[in-house]
């Protein structure tokens, strides 16, 4: 795939790039290195002040982040701009407690016959980030904002769709007065990244992505033994009951399904609901999702801008046919927009059976599945029949039921009442081939450290 500029919204090339020569990524990955050896002694203070700084880059230039991501990716102008003013929100809250997160843990030295024991938090040296298109910025500082305030230093390998996003990333670090080589953008694309990752001087590596990415960086990092943190897919269900407040949840379904156009890991796309409440939940989600404004990106009223890319929107439609072809029904949407621009209407489609290809597979865009189920038992059941383990809704007013779904639904994430989302204090990740390893929080300031025990007799 090219490094390119392609504008979404038209299809038009906006900008191409030159990828980088091998020699220019050894010679990067050297001066990564060489960082790191100073950068890891600078203090929680030092670090904390340049990551203050980067936050108040990212909120004086919020709105031409904003329209670069736009321009990139196609994600409505206002979903970008709260896109940004979250990035900085994560890099103050790194910057406010990395120092408490990686104190050093005590233990009782009594136990283990010596004056003291404790583990050391330390960092580990140059962490390759391969990061995905579709949250183009937040991708990155959620990895980046610990790594650096954690004393690693950064090499981004970006979506080859977002080439503007990621060198405006680096200059982000760069302008806050980061040293020069702390956080590098290298314009490559996935062809150079067991280049990357098989150097010796490269210590580890984290990816957002798809599946398939992952078993492939997974089977590089394990070969090369380094460790690896993966965020893949995700089919979360969302499960609606009888004593949900059928309003609220058919409200929020819309908006799980549909922000950033529907293409996010931990969007829900597969509705449960139970039979009892069906038919006035289908009536209020048909409703809000024919409702939605889809349009240019840009403009402050669209509510779904178009597809990242037109393969994406292929993809889409392929998954559509085979299911329709199969029997199943499609109650709104199910067709592409008129016009220039990868742009597909906002789609719910019931009747799915386990022959369909959507029945297992990530539908990434605005269609969503509706499930009826007779129970509960039914509800999970089907919500953890499949491969993914990312996020999961359940919307219900009933204890027990909270209780056997935060128990029984196989996630990284469960949210009751509410839409499945990413916080800076909270861990993410997820389970089964949605990947392994937590980002943000304490757990994801320490994937990349060395916990190494101390003890002095």
């Amino acid at each position: 795939m090219a490094i390119a500029t392609i504008n979404p919204a038209t299809g038009q090339t906006v900008d191409t790039f030159k990828a980088f020569a091998p020699a220019e990524i050894d010679a990067r990955i050297a001066r990564a290195a060489e960082a790191f050896t100073e950068y890891r002694r600078t203090t929680f203070a030092q670090r904390a002040e340049w990551m203050r700084a980067a936050a108040g880059k990212v909120d004086a230039a919020s709105d031409e982040i904003a329209k670069i991501m736009t321009l990139e990716m196609g994600k409505p102008i206002k979903q970008a701009a709260a896109e940004a003013a979250k990035c900085a929100a994560a890099m103050r809250f790194y910057a406010d407690n990395a120092e408490k997160f990686l104190a050093d843990t005590q233990f009782d030295p009594q136990s283990v016959s010596a004056g003291k024991a404790y583990i050391r938090w330390q960092p580990i040296g140059p962490v390759l980030a391969i990061m995905p298109w579709n949250f183009p910025f937040w991708q990155v500082v959620r990895f980046a904002a610990p790594a650096l305030m954690a004393g690693n230093v950064c090499l981004l390998k970006h979506a080859s769709n977002v080439p503007k996003t990621a060198l405006r990333l680096q200059d982000v670090f760069l302008d806050a007065g980061f040293p020069p080589d702390a956080f590098q953008t290298l314009l490559v694309g996935s062809d150079a990244i067991e280049q990357i990752l098989t150097d010796a001087r490269v210590v580890a590596v984290t990816l957002t992505g798809s599946e398939a990415a992952g078993r492939s960086v997974a089977a590089i990092a394990g070969r090369e033994i380094k460790k690896s943190v993966l965020e893949l897919g995700g089919s979360d269900p969302f499960i609606v009951m009888p004593s949900a407040d059928l309003a609220k949840a058919a409200e929020v379904a819309t908006t799980a399904r549909c922000q950033n156009n529907g293409q996010s890991c931990i969007a829900a796309k597969r509705f449960i609901v139970h039979a009892e409440v069906m038919a006035q939940f289908q009536d209020l989600f048909v409703e809000n999702m024919s409702a939605l404004r889809v349009g240019d990106p840009a403009d402050d009223r669209t509510d779904v801008g178009p597809l990242a890319t037109e393969q994406g929107r292929r993809d889409i439609e392929e998954q559509i046919e085979d299911a329709v072809g199969k029997g199943a029904t499609v109650l709104c949407g199910g067709k592409r927009a008129d016009g220039a621009g990868w742009f597909y209407h906002p789609t719910v489609i019931t009747g799915i059976t386990r022959e369909m290809r959507m029945y297992g597979e990530e539908v990434f865009g605005p269609v969503a599945q509706l499930y009826p189920v007779a129970d509960i038992e039914e509800a999970i059941r089907l919500a953890n029949d499949t491969s993914f383990g990312l996020g999961s809704n359940a919307w219900t007013g009933d204890p027990g039921e909270q209780r056997r779904f935060i128990s029984e639904l196989d996630a990284g994430q469960v949210f009751v009442n509410g839409m499945t989302t990413s916080y800076p204090a909270l861990p993410f990740g997820g389970v089964k081939s949605s990947g392994y390893g937590r980002e943000l929080a304490d757990l994801g300031i320490r994937e990349f450290c060395n916990a190494k025990t101390v003890w002095i007799g």
